[in-house]
Formats: structure tokens, sequence, C-alpha cells
């Protein structure tokens, strides 16, 4: 534990980030898996909501810098590929 009053700031305010970083991250790992069930089960419907939540949810990790937006644009363009075949 430090003993300088800047670096104890500096670990607390680390905490409280990696506290929020892992909760966005786990949110967006879930729309994304929601989004990829829905597809496997062919519901049409359900699928739809779930990509366009998923692909909010990739947006808002790209922009925070969770993952890197090349990372969520191949993710989203894999979700759009897939729900657009369950339509073809």
């Amino acid at each position: 534990m430090p003993n300088i009053k800047s670096a104890i700031k500096r670990v607390k305010t680390t905490n409280v980030r990696n506290a929020q970083n892992a909760a966005q991250k786990s949110a967006m790992r879930t729309a994304v898996k929601k989004a990829e069930a829905a597809i496997a089960n062919k519901d049409v419907e359900a699928a739809k909501a779930s990509v366009v939540n998923a692909t909010k949810e990739l947006d808002k990790a790209a922009t925070k810098g969770l993952i890197h937006k090349n990372a969520a644009a191949r993710k989203k363009s894999r979700l759009a590929k897939q729900i657009n075949s369950l339509n073809a």
C-alpha cells in the first residue's frame, strides 16, 4: 500500500475504473452471447433485437477503449452477416 497521498488516490481511482471496465466488458460479452444464441435458435425477431443491443454495447466498449474499434467492427459485421443469413 502506498504512503504518498497522490499514490493512495491513484490506487482508489484505479480500483473504481477497473470495476467499471469489468462491468461494461461483461455486459458487452453477455449481449453478444445473447445475440448469438438467438441466431442459433433461429428466432428472427429476438435475434434482430438482440443484435441491435449487442451493436450498441460493442460501440460503447470501443468508444471507452475496452476493445479496439476494429474488433468491435468485426464482431458487428459477423453478427450482421449471421442475421442476414437467417432472413435469406
